[in-house]
């Protein structure tokens, strides 16, 4: 049970559902019902499958490449600490233009839900405590995700602007602490296999 919750924990800030909140209602405000239950099953289908896909995929290419798993936890490391200072000093994740059509696949699937954060932190994961943990911590946040959107507005109502702002905050600076501990990680990988200890 440990290996599961020390995936999902990671996962949990990386997806960071609260602070996508906003976005999500801005983004189906007008939406009836019907519509809104079939934006939020194809966000849960495409989040999933990419992250799944992303899975089985990322170690063979790192494989095919030369990329080592100190390589990828480095590049892991800056890329979540880049994604968590730019959600802490922008104040909101940005978007594009987007096709209402396809809005539950993109943007609210990709990479709302399953954004570089997710890929990146589960090939960490998968790695470190196998493909089960991996997979199901994955599956459940994005779940977690989709019951959220879909009370997004009493949890909205209840939390207010300021308090889905500051849990976003506080989701990021976690994602920014995970991190920093895979950076740690990496480098100290690498200096035990140069230095051969």
């Amino acid at each position: 049970m440990k290996p599961f919750w020390l995936c999902f924990v990671p996962l949990f800030f990386a997806v960071d559902a609260i602070g996508v909140l906003p976005i999500f209602i801005s983004l189906t405000e007008g939406i009836d019902i019907n519509r809104r239950k079939n934006v939020l099953f194809q966000s849960m289908a495409t989040a999933s499958g990419v992250a799944l896909v992303f899975l089985f995929i990322g170690p063979t290419l790192m494989r095919l490449i030369g990329i080592s798993v100190s390589d990828f936890m480095i590049a892991g490391g800056i890329l979540l600490l880049t994604i968590a200072l730019t959600d802490l000093t922008r104040g909101s994740k940005l978007l594009r233009s987007v096709d209402r059509e396809a809005l539950g696949a993109v943007p609210i699937g990709v990479p709302l839900i399953t954004g570089p954060a997710v890929l990146t932190t589960s090939i960490i994961l998968v790695n470190s405590y196998g493909i089960f943990p991996t997979i199901s911590a994955i599956l459940i946040n994005v779940f977690l995700a989709v019951i959220i959107f879909n009370f997004s507005i009493p949890i909205s109502t209840f939390l207010g602007n300021a308090g889905t702002k500051t849990l976003s905050k506080i989701a990021s600076l976690f994602l920014a602490s995970i991190a920093v501990m895979l950076l740690r990680k990496g480098i100290i990988e690498i200096v035990k296999t140069y230095f051969d200890l």
